[in-house]
């Protein structure tokens, strides 16, 4: 594990960085249980109480999640996604609304913005989007799904609103997910067609109402959970 031993002063804001950092690194995957407390204190070269007060911080912040009996877990991989998760929670209409709160804009903003490349990407995911539909793989389509709506921000080229999007993307895999689940069929591929059309056509208008069909047709499928 590629973490260095804190300085003595501000410890616990240290090993806070440290942890933090190898989450966004990859070096514990989503879902997955980090090392005990008294192996991340050997590793660091500090006391547990200090790795504590840093797993209880990080925990807060909703990058980590304690399992009383079982250990800690990431549950995000940024501090956006943690604070999302946490206030969506399992409520899929509430993470359909933000969803559309921010895909209805870059749909409108990537029909003026858009390059060859981002339609060529674009292009690409819609395909290994059905393909992997085609083979029934629910968890591959999630996450294949997610990456073309994160390409899909990316040709809008607004930084500002692609770190919001990707700070959210884990929750978008989980909305994906869950929906796929409820409906027992794919999203309809057309809708995602016609977007990406709109788009390449530069009509920010319509790439804009195709966004906005497609997430109101989820929510109307999806009322409000009791």
């Amino acid at each position: 594990m590629p973490l260095s031993s804190p300085r003595r002063a501000g410890l616990v804001d240290q090993v806070i960085e440290q942890l933090r950092d190898a989450v966004r690194r990859g070096e514990w995957a989503l879902g997955e249980r980090i090392p005990t407390e008294p192996e991340l204190a050997a590793t660091l070269g500090v006391g547990r109480n200090t790795v504590r007060e840093a797993v209880r911080a990080l925990a807060h912040n909703g990058l980590l999640e304690v399992r009383q009996g079982d250990g800690t877990y990431v549950r995000a991989t940024s501090e956006v996604s943690g604070a999302l998760r946490r206030l969506c929670g399992s409520r899929l209409r509430e993470a359909l609304q933000v969803r559309r709160a921010l895909e209805v804009e870059a749909a409108r903003l990537a029909a003026t913005e858009r390059t060859d490349d981002d339609l060529a990407a674009l292009a690409r995911l819609l395909d290994e989007r059905d393909r992997v539909w085609a083979n029934g793989d629910e968890d591959a389509f999630a996450r294949v799904d997610t990456e073309f709506h994160v390409a899909m921000v990316e040709a809008a080229h607004n930084n500002a609103l692609l770190e919001l999007y990707r700070g959210m993307a884990e929750l978008v895999t989980s909305c994906v997910a869950t929906t796929v689940r409820l409906e027992e069929k794919t999203p309809e591929p057309a809708d995602h067609r016609n977007i990406v059309t709109a788009i390449a056509e530069r009509d920010p208008e319509r790439a804009a109402r195709h966004a906005r069909e497609f997430l109101d047709g989820l929510l109307t499928r999806h009322p409000a959970e009791d």
